[in-house]
């Protein structure tokens, strides 16, 4: 299968591209962090996996419907779309100025939409195909200072269903994921207090992300539809209250 995936470059987005290319799936990494996402998949390639890179800023709309149109014509059909590009600012919502706001929603939200305008366009006429959006925990429950970011997320969860539904006749299934604490950076750093958060008894990793992704983009795992599956260790059921 042809797998795209947005933000490759680094964190989530990359572990999601390595878990594809080593079951054998070709691999396209999209970034706009260029040399980053090159030295991804010259690092897939190296290791003997097919990888493919496209620099795209997915908060660009004509970028991505460059991009998924080159896409289809070097590659073929796009089976699995992961829609991981994102980020976040922490800004007092009473000093958070428009133009970030709008920023964030752009790239975290628009995206997903536009990216799987795309891809929907090309899956319908090759027997479908699978959308996956990573969205947050912070759709759900928040700290101060996240309000951009927060929405962002909670549009992803509701336009994963409002797309699944118009998806269907297409064949097409679409779900979401909310990650909660994925460390990427550096898990031996951690303390035995943030493990302790989790009904897991440890932080996540990357691999708990992209083995879930893997499972979605499965074609006998489609009665999974319109969905947001949580994967945090079950740190937000865990109460609070001090003993």
């Amino acid at each position: 299968m042809n797998i795209l995936i947005t933000g490759a470059a680094q964190g989530i987005g990359k572990g999601v591209a390595e878990a594809f290319a080593k079951l054998g799936h070709t691999v396209i990494v999209t970034d706009k962090q260029q040399q980053l996402g090159k030295d991804v998949t010259e690092q897939l390639r190296t290791q003997g996996y097919d990888a493919h890179f496209y620099a795209l800023d997915v908060a660009n709309a004509t970028q991505i419907e460059d991009v998924f149109a080159h896409v289809h014509a070097q590659l073929g059909a796009i089976d699995v779309l992961i829609n991981n590009a994102g980020y976040a600012v922490w800004a007092d919502p009473l000093t958070l100025s428009v133009d970030d706001f709008d920023a964030i929603l752009q790239t975290n939200l628009r995206s997903v939409f536009l990216c799987a305008r795309e891809a929907a366009k090309y899956m319908k006429d090759h027997d479908g195909g699978a959308i996956i959006s990573m969205a947050s925990m912070r759709a759900f429950m928040s700290e101060p200072h996240t309000e951009a970011y927060a929405a962002s997320k909670g549009g992803i969860v509701a336009l994963t269903h409002a797309l699944a539904a118009s998806f269907a006749p297409y064949n097409i299934t679409v779900n979401c994921i909310s990650p909660g604490w994925i460390e990427t950076h550096d898990y031996a750093a951690l303390r035995d207090i943030d493990h302790a958060q989790h009904f897991s008894n440890r932080v996540g990793h990357v691999e708990d992300i992209a083995n879930m992704c893997v499972f979605l983009s499965a074609k006998e795992n489609n009665f999974v539809n319109g969905q947001n599956i949580t994967i945090d260790g079950g740190m937000t059921k865990k109460m609070i209250y001090e003993p």
